[in-house]
């Protein structure tokens, strides 16, 4: 299995009198998602990751995990049953989507001087009864 990703377009938007004033990012729209169904967002929640800091890794057995970076930049090591991948998002990467099927370990690293905002859109979503939360380790990751 491949890691999939999807990037996101900026598109600039206008006031009432025609001039820009910023500019929207679409994320994920239902009608237009390249995810399977049983895979789509069923919860969404922002982490955020200190400069220079790494959150995870983190392995879920049930749950897919959907990352997008909406401020700074994030490097995204995934452990496929390969090896590692790394994957990137955020403002300088097209403030891409990227997906991490169920069993892969992954975790967010900061490589910026700001925090990164990262947008965590799992399915299915995390419950107290059933956090979903695995031990695991990057030891071997030849960082």
């Amino acid at each position: 299995m491949k890691i999939k990703t999807y990037p996101h377009p900026k598109i600039p938007t206008k006031n009432t009198v025609g001039k820009t004033n910023g500019y929207l990012v679409p994320i994920y729209n239902e009608h237009e998602s390249p995810v399977h169904p049983a895979q789509r967002p069923r919860q969404v929640y922002l982490t955020v990751v200190g400069p220079g800091e790494t959150k995870g890794p983190h392995l879920h057995m049930k749950r897919w995990g959907l990352f997008t970076c909406i401020l700074g930049n994030v490097k995204i090591i995934i452990r496929t049953p390969e090896g590692y991948q790394e994957e990137y998002s955020g403002e300088d990467h097209h403030y891409q989507t990227v997906q991490v099927p169920a069993g892969w370990a992954a975790a967010l690293k900061n490589e910026g001087a700001k925090e990164a905002f990262v947008l965590n859109m799992p399915s299915p979503a995390w419950t107290k009864e059933n956090p979903d939360d695995h031990p695991v380790d990057f030891a071997d990751y030849p960082s």
